[in-house]
């Protein structure tokens, strides 16, 4: 199973999703979705946004646990 840890990590950074929006120009929308684990997939270019914004790597944004 992937779990995402956005609600966290913006937590952590004391940000938005609105302001991750306006900062990444992915829709507060898409960004909802990912931050409720309601998305089935992720692009690269979403992905790669997040990394660069948030100043993490994939693997600290998604975390595989076995099922």
């Amino acid at each position: 199973m992937i779990k995402n840890r956005l609600s966290i990590i913006l937590g952590e950074q004391r940000m938005r999703v609105s302001e991750l929006s306006q900062l990444t120009g992915i829709s507060q929308n898409a960004l909802n979705k990912i931050y409720h684990n309601k998305t089935k997939g992720i692009d690269f270019n979403t992905l790669n946004k997040l990394c660069n914004i948030l100043k993490r790597n994939s693997q600290e944004i998604f975390e595989f646990t076995p099922d």
